[in-house]
């Protein structure tokens, strides 16, 4: 619990706002996306500055208080808050800096994607970012980072450069290639565990303003049929084509058609990854499969970007999950598209049942060239369970753990941290490379200050329990 020296260090410490349960703003201050997770710290700091977070995480370490680190986006799991700690807040560190001529970004650790897209867009630039611009760019990249440009440009995590963290003894350094290599090494997919990530230098690339992306819808009855030529189509298909599927619901807008309104369906999410003109070609395949709505055409990425923002609203309760395969087989598509609808059913309108084709450009990065594994996975399956009424949190849950259990014999195993909220650290790294991350937990953070995690628990905390 958070004592009154400590309130009062903080507070003369600090250049950002403090904000206690007495205060006015501090309900807003503690809110999260997953309300599942509400929670009420005894502080939320929000700081300015690398130098504010070092002075949050030295009085946390001194005094013994629990500590969560929010860098803006999510948090499905819920990692991002906690009951009577501090909320290290990074919302103040919003700066985002392009130099167009080195094709390189620098960005705080409470940048948003949408923030980060629209000072790179500026320019012609990106990075491969989340697929929701309300996501944060720091959990984001240390978890890894699928985007939909990952198909071309690898993980967020492979296009890191170097990055300013603040260490649990308070210290602020630099992790590069060249410097303090090992944790460059480990905040590229080993999240949190390590320091507290205040700004990352991105590599960038050539994309847009327009690209050639959009939504394609079909009837539930064509599920099968469509996924299957889907799967047909990205196995063969250039790096530059970018997909999904997904069994939604259609949403009522006055562009789907009435029949399909508000009622199950199809989905593929496509973009190419490069000139519109170029990419009409490629996708004309998965439009020669005769959808009934098509939205499968030049737009700026930055709407693209956004364009399922409205499906993922701040407030509900979330149950997520990320499961690696390795091919997607005739049975795999059956056991999806008959399972899945179930799922989807559960959780009317938000909940989505995806199918990403990943791999490709993630596939040409050496697996120990960072801390992220499972590159060489070509698919993963990612049940979302999105609802408001906290009467419903066991059957909602119990029917996605079902989906997820009928597909288990098609994948393999492994987790995607950054879309899971169960501790499933071992299976997401492996044994070998979990060691090698505990061998940097125990350098870096001995005593598991930075805790509130996927976590890596070092040495010396190897028996306890996980903490979520």
């Amino acid at each position: 619990m958070m004592g009154d020296g400590a309130l009062d260090e903080l507070r003369g410490r600090l250049s950002g706002r403090v904000f206690i349960p007495a205060d006015a703003g501090y309900d807003e201050a503690r809110e999260v996306f997953n309300v599942m997770h509400d929670k009420r710290p005894a502080v939320v700091a929000r700081c300015v500055s690398a130098d504010d977070v070092a002075v949050c995480v030295d009085v946390a370490r001194r005094k013994g208080v629990l500590v969560a680190v929010r860098s803006g986006g999510h948090s499905v799991a819920g990692n991002s808050t906690c009951e009577g700690g501090v909320v290290i807040d990074l919302a103040g560190l919003r700066r985002v800096g392009v130099d167009p001529e080195a094709r390189t970004a620098r960005a705080g650790g409470g940048v948003l994607w949408r923030d980060f897209d629209a000072a790179t867009q500026a320019h012609g630039l990106h990075t491969p970012g989340g697929r929701m611009s309300t996501t944060g760019v720091g959990g984001f990249t240390t978890g890894g980072g699928y985007g939909w440009t990952s198909s071309k440009y690898g993980l967020t995590c492979d296009n890191v450069v170097s990055a300013e963290v603040v260490l649990a003894d308070g210290s602020v350094v630099r992790a590069s290639a060249e410097e303090n290599a090992d944790l460059f090494w480990g905040i590229r997919g080993g999240g949190g565990n390590f320091g507290i990530v205040t700004e990352f230098e991105f590599r960038l690339h050539e994309l847009g303003p327009i690209v050639l992306a959009g939504l394609a819808l079909w009837p539930l009855d064509r599920a099968r049929e469509v996924m299957s030529a889907w799967r047909d189509i990205v196995d063969e298909a250039p790096d530059e084509l970018s997909s999904l599927c997904a069994i939604l619901t259609a949403p009522p807008e006055e562009f789907i058609p009435d029949h399909l309104k508000g009622q199950a369906a199809m989905g593929i999410a496509a973009m190419y990854v490069g000139d519109p003109e170029a990419g009409v070609e490629v996708v004309q395949p998965l439009k020669d499969l005769a959808p009934e709505v098509d939205l499968i055409q030049p737009v700026p990425y930055t709407a693209f970007q956004a364009n399922i923002d409205p499906a993922f609203p701040h407030g509900f309760r979330s149950y997520w999950r990320g499961e690696y395969m390795n091919s997607l087989s005739d049975d795999a598509i059956s056991a999806f598209t008959e399972n899945a609808p179930e799922v989807q059913a559960a959780g009317i309108p938000f909940s989505e049942m995806l199918l990403l084709r990943v791999g490709q450009a993630i596939q040409t990065v050496p697996d120990d060239a960072t801390a992220f594994s499972h590159r060489d996975a070509k698919y993963m399956f990612h049940p979302i369970s999105i609802w408001a009424d906290p009467a419903d949190d066991d059957h909602v849950i119990a029917v996605n753990r079902a989906f997820c259990e009928a597909m288990h014999s098609f994948t393999t195993g492994a987790a995607y941290l950054n879309f899971t909220g169960e501790d499933r650290v071992r299976e997401a790294f492996g044994d070998a490379k979990y060691a090698r991350l505990v061998a940097l937990k125990d350098r870096y953070d001995p005593d598991n200050l930075f805790r509130l995690n996927q976590n890596i628990r070092p040495s010396s905390h190897a028996g306890e329990p996980a903490l979520a």
